[in-house]
C-alpha cells in the first residue's frame, strides 16, 4: 500500500510505520505497505510463532535481467520446505510466495495459509526474498546497494518478477520437476507481484492468489481520495463522535503548535521522548496510526504491526469517546486523541515515551520504488474524510524525489508495463486463473479488483475483512465469513491444479 518519504506497506502489508517526514499538504503521501525490518525478526530457520520449519538457501541471482552486461550477481535468499512435497514424478505442485518490500522471514511468519495448504496439496513451499530487502542485497551490502540512483536502478518490480521466474525455473530444473505446476501467492505489494507475474509469466505459474493487491491504485484509475475515505469510514462506522473528534483535532494541533511553547505542550501531551520540530510531524505520526489501524482491523488480537486487540478501531474510539475529565476544550480533545492512539502505539503499556523519528519497521527501498515507478497518487477530501484536506501535487512529488534520489518519477510506467486502464476487458480477454481477495475495511481494497472479471479471474470480497487477512494462519477465533473465504480459495486452486493435470494426461495420451 505509499508515502515515499515516510521513514517507517507492506504493507506488508507489510509494517512500515511510525514516522512520516514532514511535508506540505499538497505533497503528502499515503502510508506504505506493511513490511518488516530484518533487525526485528529473531528467528533462525524456524518460524517460532507458528512452528513452520524451512531451509534457508541462496540463489546466485542476475542483477540486470534486461541487458547483456557484466554486472556482479548477488545472493538472493529464499526459504524452502519440501516436507510434504510428493515429488516430480507425481507432478507435486510448488507454492511460491512473491516476497514483498521487507525481510522474507517476516512474511513467512505472517502467511500461515500457504503453509497450512501444503500438506493437503502435497506441495513444496518457497518464499523468495525481494531484491534490495532483507539479506538479498546487491553489491554486497545495503550501504552499497542504496548508495545512489545508479546502484538503486535495478530495484524495480520488473526485475523482482524476473528474479522469481529465474529462481523457480532453475529450482525445477535441478529437481527434474519441470512439469510441476506453480501457484503464486502474495499479499499487498506481494499480491500485486503475484497478479502481474501470472500475467507476464503464464508459462511459469498456472495461477495466482493476489490478496489486498491494489493494482489499480495508479494514475486516475480510482478516485484519488479513495484510500483516506475508507480509513475515515472505518472510524465513522464505529463511532460518529470518534470520527468528528479526530476530524477537529488537526486544527487544534496546528493552532497549539503555533503558540509560544506550543510545540513543547504538544510533546508533553503526547508523551514524546524529545523535542517536537513541528506540529506537522505529530500530525503525520497520528495519520500513520489511523491508516494502519484501518489496515489491521482484524477480528482477533494480533501482533502483525503492533500488539493490538481484536477490532482495534473499536478500542481506539472507546478511548477517544470516553474521558472522565472531558471538558470539551482543545486540551481535552488532545488528551483523548492521545489515549486513543496509545491503543496502537502502546497497547502493552511498555512504552514510557515515543520517538517520532524512530523507524522500528524499516522503510528501506520503498521510498525509491515510490519515487520511480510505484507512484500512487492520493488526496483527502474536505467533506468525506476525517483527515485534513489536501490534494495530490505531481510537481511537488517530483521535486521531493529529485531532492532525495535525483530521479524523476514515471507515474504512467506501471500501467504501461502491467496495465490497469480498461482492466475488465483486458483481463477478461487475456487474463486467467487469478483470485483477487479483499476485505472492505482495508483502505487498499479501493485500488483492487472487487468484481469478477471472468470465470477464472475472480474477486472474493468480505465486508469485515482487513489487509490480507485471508493469508494469515487459521485460528479458533476466525469468523465464519473468513473460513468460507479461505474454503473458496482452496476450491479454486484445486480446480486450477486438476485442470492442469487433466491437460497433462491428455497431452501424454496423445
Amino acid at each position: 500500500m505509499a508515502k515515499p518519504f515516510s521513514d517507517s506497506l507492506a504493507f506488508l502489508f507489510s509494517l512500515l510505520i511510525i514516522c512520516l517526514l514532514s511535508s506540505t499538504p499538497e505533497s503528502r503521501r499515503p502510508p506504505p505497505f506493511p513490511s518488516k525490518s530484518s533487525r526485528l525478526l529473531k528467528t533462525q530457520n524456524i518460524l517460532v510463532q507458528l512452528k513452520y520449519t524451512y531451509e534457508t538457501r541462496y540463489f546466485h541471482q542476475t542483477l540486470d535481467h534486461f541487458s547483456f552486461n557484466d554486472l556482479p550477481k548477488f545472493q538472493q535468499r529464499y526459504l524452502i520446505n519440501s516436507d510434504h512435497w510428493v515429488g516430480p514424478n507425481r507432478l507435486g505442485p510448488i507454492f511460491l510466495y512473491c516476497g514483498n518490500e521487507g525481510d522474507i522471514e517476516w512474511f513467512a511468519v505472517n502467511t500461515g495459509f500457504v503453509w497450512e495448504l501444503a500438506p493437503s496439496f502435497g506441495a513444496m513451499v518457497v518464499f523468495p526474498e525481494h531484491r534490495y530487502y532483507g539479506e538479498s542485497m546487491p553489491y554486497g551490502s545495503q550501504k552499497e546497494a542504496y548508495k545512489n540512483a545508479s546502484t538503486l536502478a535495478y530495484l524495480t518490480a520488473e526485475q523482482a518478477l524476473a528474479d522469481y521466474a529465474l529462481l523457480i525455473t532453475d529450482l525445477k530444473r535441478n529437481l527434474s520437476a519441470e512439469a510441476s505446476p506453480v501457484i503464486l501467492f502474495g499479499g499487498s505489494y506481494g499480491g500485486m507481484l503475484a497478479a502481474w507475474m501470472r500475467l507476464k509469466y503464464p508459462h511459469i505459474a498456472i495461477g495466482a492468489l493476489a490478496s489486498s493487491a491494489p493494482i489499480l491504485q495508479f494514475e486516475d484509475i480510482v478516485p484519488l481520495d479513495t484510500f483516506y475515505d475508507i480509513v475515515s469510514n472505518d472510524f465513522k462506522r464505529e463511532s460518529r463522535s470518534c470520527f468528528d473528534t479526530i476530524k477537529k483535532s488537526w486544527n487544534i494541533i496546528n493552532s497549539v503548535g503555533q503558540k509560544a511553547n506550543g510545540l513543547d505542550h504538544l510533546a508533553k501531551t503526547f508523551h514524546l521522548c524529545g523535542k517536537l520540530n513541528s506540529s506537522e510531524d505529530l500530525s503525520d505520526w497520528l495519520d500513520s496510526a489511523y491508516s494502519y489501524l484501518a489496515m489491521v482491523d482484524y477480528p482477533y488480537p494480533t501482533q502483525f504491526l503492533m500488539p493490538l486487540p481484536a477490532y482495534p478501531i473499536k478500542e481506539v474510539c472507546k478511548e477517544i469517546d470516553y474521558s472522565p475529565d472531558d471538558d470539551g476544550s482543545g486540551s481535552s480533545v488532545l488528551e483523548r486523541i492521545f489515549k486513543g492512539v496509545s491503543v496502537y502505539y502502546n497497547y502493552t503499556g511498555k512504552a514510557d515515551c515515543f520517538q517520532l523519528d524512530d523507524d522500528p519497521h524499516g522503510m528501506n527501498g520503498w521510498n525509491w520504488q515510490a519515487c520511480t515507478e510505484m507512484v500512487m497518487p492520493m488526496s483527502s477530501d474536505r467533506d468525506s474524510s476525517m483527515f485534513p484536506e489536501w490534494e495530490y501535487n505531481s510537481t511537488s512529488y517530483a521535486e521531493e524525489c529529485w531532492n532525495q534520489f535525483r530521479v524523476i518519477p514515471r507515474p504512467t510506467w506501471i500501467t504501461t508495463e502491467f496495465g490497469g486502464h480498461d482492466y475488465k476487458s483486458v483481463l477478461k480477454k487475456f487474463g486467467s486463473n487469478i483470485i483477487f481477495s479483499n476485505g472492505l475495511l482495508d483502505p487498499w481494497s479501493g485500488g483492487s479488483v472487487l468484481e469478477n472479471v471472468s470465470e477464472s479471474v475472480v474477486a472474493l470480497v468480505t465486508e469485515k475483512g482487513a489487509h490480507h487477512l485471508d493469508l494469515r494462519a487459521a485460528t479458533g477465533d476466525d469468523p465464519d465469513w473468513l473460513v468460507k473465504q479461505r474454503e473458496s480459495e482452496v476450491e479454486i486452486i484445486q480446480a486450477w491444479i486438476h485442470d492442469y493435470y487433466d491437460k497433462k494426461k491428455t497431452l501424454f495420451n496423445m
